[in-house]
């Protein structure tokens, strides 16, 4: 990919009532240095791409969304570990991170995994929560929420481009590790063969923060696994890049 193209690279940002100093945004894979299989704007350093080319786009990252500072990278897990942004280190095993202060980068990795940021109305926290459907059924967008220490209707939600409810085709495990915690987790699931489930992780997530009373959920309405030319999909490829949520706040 030559240089003109690797620098016509393309973010979403949230469309949600967050306070004008809470500054957001999800990569897509369009633009970026990496070669295929990792074709694009892969910001993941775990995946098998070339060390110098992540790096690249990661430079690329903090020039175009204007970071004030590196994201700090989680090694994520699918649990439900949070950390604090200013007090843990690169590569900390977790899959949320919260941040209390101005210009600290909150940040998570996907590519089929919902990703959820968070905000309180008062502009004192922002959260970025990695909530595949292993960490969802743990309790990591919990866990996010009450390390924020915000009241629930003080919340407001936004999720990111993740797997979508016609993809995500799943064994009774899955379904069970839901619907044992809450019986009303059923209506997310529908039912598409024995003992095989089509998922709504959407859906899914939209009931617990629901449950936490979260003031404002938006976001939602994309699916990874058919949208090929935005997004990364591990599910689709295989071996594939990693796209960043990420959120802050300006002084």
């Amino acid at each position: 990919m030559i240089e003109t193209e690797a620098l016509n690279v393309q973010w979403t940002v949230p469309d949600w009532p967050a306070p004008d100093r809470v500054q957001a945004a999800v990569t897509t894979r369009k633009g970026g240095y990496s070669a295929p299989p990792y074709g694009g704007w892969n910001l993941g350093d775990h995946v098998g791409d070339a060390p110098d080319m992540v790096a690249a786009n990661r430079r690329l990252l903090r020039e175009r969304l204007h970071l004030p500072a590196d994201p700090l990278w989680l090694r994520q897990v699918h649990g439900c570990a949070v950390a604090g942004a200013g007090m843990a280190d690169p590569g900390c095993e977790a899959d949320a991170i919260v941040a209390e202060q101005p210009e600290q980068v909150c940040a998570v990795l996907t590519a089929d995994c919902l990703s959820v940021l968070l905000c309180d109305r008062d502009c004192s926290r922002v959260a970025a929560v990695h909530a595949g459907w292993r960490g969802l059924a743990a309790g990591v967008l919990e866990a996010a929420v009450e390390r924020m220490q915000t009241p629930g209707p003080r919340l407001l939600a936004w999720m990111g481009p993740a797997i979508g409810p016609l993809a995500f085709e799943v064994g009774k495990e899955v379904r069970d590790a839901f619907v044992d915690q809450d019986p009303v987790a059923a209506r997310a699931f529908v039912a598409s063969g024995a003992d095989r489930w089509l998922a709504d992780i959407y859906l899914l997530a939209r009931q617990r923060l629901a449950k936490l009373g979260v003031g404002f959920v938006g976001g939602g309405d994309c699916c990874t696994v058919s949208d090929r030319e935005c997004f990364y999909s591990y599910r689709r490829d295989g071996v594939t890049g990693r796209m960043a949520s990420l959120i802050w706040m300006r002084c």
